[in-house]
């Protein structure tokens, strides 16, 4: 883990929902980011129960006060679950708070009565929690293409695979891309400062939509906009954002989710819980990142693919390196990932060809791999000055030019090459069921890599290109 790393991208979320207070968690550690002074818990009797249960232990508590616990939002919605209010957002600073660690430790007792869970901190989902490289994305030559490269099948409106990707939308100008023929959605929005700089994860649904339409062109992509506050969205809003972006088109074969967080538990995130089991119900498979901490804790919803009741409907994906020999240094991993798929500097479509557009790299420095490994992994190449220099001088920050390609990696990457493998397995073995093409091209599959000892399935695509993963 990397704290440096993980408080700029704190920073950048909290920038990007100011309205709400974020704390670091648990105990400060850095494990994943959350709502200050609010939990949640599900609508009706029990949402009751942690009210109530809540506020008789504060107000017998010394320094907590029972007076702030409340109710901070509806008390019912699509998403079943409500948020609660039980202390002051405003006091303190990013560290643990009191407040919300109390409520949680009040509700042990009622919790083990029950037998299950009853209240949850409010986490952030992202699609860069704490480790997407800070020197990437870069510009990637044009007459090189992209990698992978776009697979020769066509594109038949009849048994076309419907795909949802859930991230960030799509830049203005994606539609001049001939490989993005097949792909709509919700566009970005903004996408530059008042400078005309890329902004900070500009082109990352529309880099997914291009691995996608690589790897399977008999596809129609549909991207939407779900994760725009900096690629993050909070827990409590992000099951109904989902349920809202499956009203809109209908349940699709695929979706295609490069985001999450983890939760220090082994039972998954309250506010996804009724999209879960609604998903259970459906035929659509959500092939889902397994994260970039390079940890081992469970990375939600990647690891649903690990509990019994949704193992069917889920296929979570790390990422490999380079040379697709092993997992890729900043990838999550651990026996709740299904599969590894090459992830790290692959090439994809970033922006249109309208005009090319300036990006600056807004992260300091890095001189030694932050997770230790002992190859020339992304966080140390290539090397860009930042905003600020390693030793705090000023330093007049790296600009780039983007003009349609661009060389990016993340678990975010290897997600999309993983679902692209399903689709276009579906289209040459002629199956409807992307749940049974998901079983049958995994007992099917003859690669294999190595992660941190471990013999584990390797997805790759048919027109990915390898490349030497240069040990220091």
């Amino acid at each position: 883990m990397a704290p440096q790393r993980f408080n700029e991208q704190f920073d950048q979320i909290q920038r990007s929902m100011p309205d709400v207070a974020l704390a670091l968690g648990p105990d400060d550690s850095a494990e994943f980011i959350y709502e200050k002074g609010v939990v949640l818990a599900r609508d009706g009797e029990e949402a009751a129960l942690v009210e109530d249960t809540v506020r008789s232990h504060f107000t017998a508590a010394t320094g907590l006060s029972g007076d702030q616990v409340r109710r901070a939002g509806p008390q019912t919605n699509r998403s079943g679950i409500t948020r609660i209010q039980v202390g002051d957002p405003g006091h303190g600073d990013r560290r643990a708070d009191r407040a919300v660690a109390g409520a949680l430790r009040a509700m042990r007792e009622p919790e083990g009565r029950a037998g299950r869970r009853l209240v949850s901190r409010n986490h952030v989902v992202s699609i860069a929690v704490n480790s997407c490289p800070g020197d990437e994305p870069v510009p990637a030559p044009l007459n090189q293409g992209t990698n992978p490269a776009p697979a020769e099948a066509g594109h038949d409106a009849d048994t076309a695979v419907g795909v949802l990707v859930i991230d960030n939308g799509l830049t203005h100008d994606h539609q001049l891309v001939p490989l993005l023929a097949h792909v709509q959605g919700d566009l970005h929005g903004n996408e530059t400062d008042p400078q005309g700089n890329l902004l900070q994860y500009v082109g990352h649904g529309t880099f997914i939509a291009g691995i996608l339409a690589a790897i399977a062109p008999n596809t129609d992509i549909t991207v939407r906009n779900t994760l725009n506050d900096a690629g993050a969205i909070l827990e409590s809003d992000f099951g109904e954002a989902l349920f809202a972006a499956v009203d809109e088109g209908g349940w699709p074969d695929i979706i295609s989710l490069s985001a999450g967080t983890s939760n220090g538990r082994t039972d998954g995130l309250l506010g996804v819980d009724a999209f879960m089991r609604e998903l259970r119900q459906q035929r659509t498979l959500l092939v889902a990142a397994a994260g970039n901490n390079a940890s081992a804790t469970p990375f939600w919803p990647a690891a649903y693919a690990s509990l019994p009741d949704y193992a069917g409907s889920v296929l979570s994906i790390g990422a490999l390196r380079t040379d697709g020999d092993h997992g890729a240094c900043f990838s999550n991993h651990g026996s709740w990932v299904n599969a590894y798929a090459p992830g790290e500097r692959l090439t994809s479509t970033l922006t249109g060809f309208d005009a090319p557009i300036p990006y600056v790299y807004q992260h300091s420095t890095y001189e030694a791999c932050r997770f230790h490994f002992s190859y020339l992994c992304t966080c140390q190449h290539p090397r860009h000055a930042g905003v600020l220099s390693d030793d705090g001088t000023p330093a007049k920050p790296d600009q780039v030019m983007f003009d349609g390609f661009a060389h990016w990696s993340g678990t975010s990457f290897a997600t999309p090459a993983a679902a692209g493998m399903v689709a276009a397995y579906m289209t040459a073995n002629k199956e409807g069921d992307p749940r049974a093409a998901r079983q049958q091209l995994i007992a099917a599959n003859t690669e294999f890599a190595e992660v941190r000892g471990a013999h584990v399935t390797a997805l790759i695509p048919p027109t990915w290109r390898p490349s030497t993963a240069v040990r220091l």
